[in-house]
């Protein structure tokens, strides 16, 4: 996507008309946070891999951008599909516009360190939600034999890289993605400590091995990685994204529809359907759906004793922080007062003046805590997304609402949801894209 295109994108607003039950089905769409290191990854290998189920966003494409800079082919060749091809790979300097769009753009320093031996990265881009470290990633990377120099850009040089035991100071999903890239190509044994292990992890993990590479203590916070020569071309379908089909029982819940989300893995929702009982919200699962029933009567659940029961956020498996705008905003229409605890990210919750303005009941107490008491009478208001899952926060807002909503900046929700306005309306939502 060109700067000009982004720009334009910049200037598109979403207008809503709420108070709309919706029905339907719904199928969710390939994991974002799955995609992006995987398409870093085929960096990793000359021949070429088609990757299925890749969610057609913002983030995608900037993703499919950066790695034809630097001398990859990579083209959609369907609606979701993907051919990468990187024989000819050869340039080490990641460029700084692209890389000032997305924080991912940061999980390419694994593979091309792996690959080519050296890397020059800008620092990344990304959603402001808090202070998000880069030094997991550079610990990991010198652990491994790497020689870094961090001015205006981190320059890193492979330096006879060798496999050994990496503790990573806090359990950092892409640091944990850029350490397993790397290491499927170092000489030795890599055994990754306090390892990440989210299902987008998990996905990256088992491509790889599908390549040639060999990973064990896939699930588990210990990785064992045996480093290869070179890994081979393939095939792998994205799996599906649990944020987008959290997101999707808030929006059926928060207003009252009967929607079925299809494509799902029951197992990625263990924690995700655990909170969302907390609020009331009943979720019929079957094969790989799950049905939110319509017209529920949402009622926080009191902790035993009849305490004020929290949601928190964690690493996996825990609660994923990309859900509690959701959780939070679905908090506003359930009987009762709920804390919500993001212990990860301490802007995360700034939105909720967004939602206060709107007429809800919400005390943020610190950057890390919010008290809900519902439920709220919600109206419509003119607001702007400040990041990706803000933004879809705001949109179920506006969706139980009364009255018009317009929420402008929506290429931030763009980045993680595809054509969500089109997928709405098929529900039978009431949104339009507008130029601002």
């Amino acid at each position: 996507m060109s700067q000009t295109a982004v720009i334009g994108r910049a200037a598109e607003s979403f207008v809503i008309e709420g108070g709309r039950a919706l029905h339907g089905r719904i199928e969710a769409a390939g994991n974002k946070n799955g995609a992006l290191p995987i398409l870093a990854a085929c960096l990793l290998t000359t021949e070429p891999v088609t990757l299925r189920n890749v969610p057609r966003i913002a983030d995608v494409e900037t993703m499919l951008e950066l790695l034809n800079d630097v001398g990859a082919e990579a083209d959609w060749i369907g609606a979701n599909e993907v051919r990468v091809q990187a024989a000819d790979v050869t340039k080490q300097e990641l460029d700084d516009e692209l890389c000032s769009r997305m924080r991912a753009s940061f999980l390419l320093t694994g593979p091309l360190l792996a690959r080519l031996g050296a890397v020059s990265a800008p620092p990344p881009g990304g959603d402001v939600i808090g202070r998000r470290r880069l030094d997991p990633h550079i610990h990991a990377f010198a652990e491994l034999g790497a020689h870094i120099d961090i001015g205006r850009r981190y320059e890193m040089r492979a330096g006879g890289l060798h496999g050994k035991p990496v503790f990573l100071d806090e359990a950092s999903v892409m640091a944990t993605e850029n350490a397993v890239m790397v290491a499927a190509l170092t000489p030795g044994e890599t055994v990754i400590g306090n390892a990440a292990c989210e299902p987008h992890v998990q996905d990256l993990c088992r491509f790889l091995g599908s390549l040639g590479a060999r990973i064990t203590g896939i699930e588990s916070n210990v990785l064992r990685i045996e480093g290869v020569q070179s890994l081979s071309g393939g095939d792998w379908e994205i799996g599906p994204d649990h944020i987008e089909v959290g997101s999707f029982i808030g929006l059926a819940a928060i207003t009252g529809s009967d929607v079925t989300i299809d494509g799902v893995k029951q197992a990625d929702l263990a924690s995700i359907l655990h909170a969302f009982e907390k609020l009331g919200v009943i979720v019929e699962r079957e094969g790989d759906s799950v049905r939110v029933p319509p017209r529920q009567e949402l009622v926080v659940q009191d902790d035993l004793g009849g305490h004020v029961p929290k949601i928190e956020d964690g690493p996996w498996p825990a609660f994923p922080s990309d859900l509690t705008s959701v959780a939070l905003t679905v908090a506003t229409q359930a009987t009762g007062t709920l804390l919500m605890f993001e212990k990860m990210f301490e802007n995360r919750l700034f939105f909720t003046d967004k939602l206060v303005s709107m007429g809800a009941r919400i005390i943020l107490c610190d950057p890390h805590r919010a008290v809900v008491t519902g439920p709220s009478k919600l109206s419509g208001q003119r607001m702007e997304s400040p990041d990706i899952r803000a933004g879809m926060a705001m949109l179920l807002a506006s969706l139980c609402a009364e009255g018009p909503s317009t929420i402008g900046a929506v290429y931030q929700i763009d980045k993680g949801y595809e054509r969500i306005d089109e997928r709405l309306r098929a529900l039978g939502a009431q949104i339009e894209r507008i130029e601002s």
